[in-house]
């Protein structure tokens, strides 16, 4: 499909250039650390106008035996590494004319695993980050170098999620990660509204088209995924380890795509393909400089058109839950 197919393709091929580039992060982050990519190069759908969204996660560090918890969350790839992978890695985007990093690096960091998993649960969670970090890592993340690595990290976030899976194999309704789900998306939205409140007139422009894109690429990251959780607990009772491992193994887009092939979804299926549709006329919307796109929101006729097209993605989604949740316990969970 049009523009779908071909940010694919795109994405693709600029990623092959930039890890071809990224010959001493392959030797630094050897067998104990990943490059996690996320954002539209994660989901294999940017564009010559998207930045980079990368964050690096590595083993955790060896316990000494002692009890300090700052030890216990600490990585085994060293500081000194990480700088030197953080500046291949900019020097690698540089090269290949690759727009560089989203909020000028902040969001360039380092967790081990253990801290990724580690403050799931408390206060600290949001504060550092580790929160949205972990979620779009499971939900859109990919690896440009140490992909052993990566699938560690995968198969240990998803085993947290799951730590009551063995008492309930046969009637497991992974609610944890689906609340969890819910909460990204929420945290978007109230973020959003949040930092739009009095806010001058061209940067309230800004957040507009911001927004504009939250509610499209955002919103299909995580509904995705609990549309196809929903799927398989409405199948089969349970959901596993296993195959939320496989749900992650696909893009926001393929998940869709999955879903459509499903014989057993003939119900949903005009919803779904509506929503690659939508999806395929956003992609192609933003595909353009951000100072274009500025003067079309700052266009009131143009502005309510395109919020238009993003109500009627969210509904489309809506409808899909419910035609594919069929009144489950884990479709329950997702609405009360």
């Amino acid at each position: 499909m049009g523009q779908i197919d071909s940010r694919r393709t795109y994405t693709t091929a600029r990623l092959e250039d930039l890890t071809s580039q990224l010959s001493e992060s392959k030797k630094l982050a050897g067998d104990v650390a990943c490059l996690c990519a996320t954002g539209s190069y994660g989901r294999l759908e940017a564009s010559s106008y998207s930045d980079l969204d990368i964050f690096i996660v590595g083993l955790n560090k060896r316990s000494d035996g002692g009890d300090d918890l700052s030890k216990t969350l600490e990585s085994e790839l060293s500081r000194l590494n990480e700088i030197c992978i953080k500046a291949d890695l900019i020097a690698a985007a540089r090269s290949i004319g690759i727009r560089e990093f989203d909020a000028d690096g902040q969001y360039l960091v380092h967790y081990s695993i253990s801290k990724l998993i580690g403050l799931l649960g408390k206060p600290e969670d949001d504060a550092s980050n580790t929160f949205t970090s972990r979620l779009l890592m499971l939900l859109e993340g990919r690896a440009l170098v140490g992909q052993e690595t990566f699938d560690i990290a995968i198969d240990d976030i998803i085993a947290s999620y799951w730590r009551d899976y063995e008492d309930h194999r046969n009637d497991f309704a992974p609610a944890f990660l689906a609340n969890d789900i819910l909460r990204l998306w929420r945290t978007f939205c109230v973020n959003y509204e949040a930092r739009t409140a009095n806010t001058p007139h061209d940067k309230k422009i800004k957040r507009r088209l911001k927004n504009y894109k939250l509610k499209f690429s955002r919103l299909l990251t995580c509904y995705s995924a609990l549309l196809y959780m929903v799927h398989i607990f409405s199948a089969r009772g349970t959901v596993s380890p296993a195959e939320m491992r496989a749900i992650c193994r696909l893009t926001p887009i393929e998940r869709i795509q999955a879903l459509q092939a499903e014989a057993t979804l003939l119900d949903a299926r005009p919803k779904l393909d509506q929503i690659l549709i939508l999806y395929n006329d956003f992609l192609s919307v933003t595909d353009e400089p951000e100072s274009n796109l500025l003067l079309k929101f700052d266009d009131k006729k143009i502005r309510s058109k395109l919020l238009s097209s993003s109500y009627a993605f969210a509904d489309t989604i809506f409808e899909s839950i419910g035609l594919i949740g069929g009144g489950s316990k884990l479709h329950r969970m997702l609405v009360v």
